[in-house]
């Protein structure tokens, strides 16, 4: 393991982490409203890419979400120990693009109980892309085609579990699945199975804590952080089972 490795795969969580709290309280709206404009005190946002990227915090009234550096320590923890569990190996570019997108995600969830189609679909995208281009061209250890067939496999698995019970998640988790599910399924079946499982225990063991403080009932809960935690776990078994 390289600490050179470890410290630019930070340096570059740490940087995207610094991005993410604009677009958080931009997409943090419900599923029929249009992505803010403006900040908590009524002032347009204005900036590069219309907006999008820019300092977390406005400069009139304050911040615009989660505060900058919460969400720089959290990407650059999540890109180091991915870069930790990897090592050089080619589908750490992957990984590093996919965190602070699933970062960003696990955020909006949390404050609105949405996961945007214009975030999840491009996940999938991505992981299937670069993972497809890093096989091919390197030959690197995973299987891309492991990698489709685990994004089918977990996006069906929690499409099963949005028709059973539509009240307990909403189809933007299942696109979230199929995202995680290519991630993971590029270091074989038991990573599927592991990540799957390891959010879904996160999720129930918060519920259940929910419940025993005496908040469970009729309280909602967003599934994508836990969903987001659980294959991170999963990718760091499954890299670091490869070295």
């Amino acid at each position: 393991m390289s600490v050179t490795l470890l410290v630019l795969a930070a340096a570059y969580g740490a940087a995207a982490g610094l991005l993410i709290p604009r677009p958080v309280h931009r997409m943090a709206v419900g599923p029929d409203e249009e992505w803010r404009g403006t900040c908590p005190g009524g002032h347009p946002i204005t900036g590069v890419a219309r907006g999008w990227l820019g300092r977390g915090r406005c400069p009139d009234c304050g911040a615009y979400g989660p505060g900058a550096l919460p969400t720089a320590v959290v990407t650059a923890l999540v890109c180091a120990a991915l870069a930790a569990a990897t090592g050089a190996r080619p589908e750490l570019a992957a990984w590093l693009l996919m965190a602070p997108v699933a970062v960003l995600l696990a955020a909006v969830d949390r404050r609105v109980h949405r996961l945007p189609d214009v975030l999840t679909l491009p996940l999938a995208l991505t992981a299937a892309g670069v993972l497809g281009l890093v096989g091919l061209l390197t030959g690197a250890g995973g299987s891309w085609l492991g990698a489709l067939l685990g994004g089918v496999a977990l996006g069906a698995c929690y499409l099963l579990l949005f028709v059973a019970n539509p009240a307990g998640l909403g189809l933007g988790d299942v696109k979230l699945a199929i995202g995680l599910g290519v991630a993971l399924g590029w270091y074989g079946w038991r990573t599927v199975v592991t990540g799957g499982a390891a959010g879904v225990l996160a999720g129930a063991a918060y519920g259940a804590g929910l419940m025993l403080a005496g908040r469970g009932r009729g309280t909602t809960m967003p599934l994508g952080p836990f969903m987001i935690f659980g294959a991170f776990c999963g990718l760091l078994l499954g890299a670091a089972a490869r070295h």
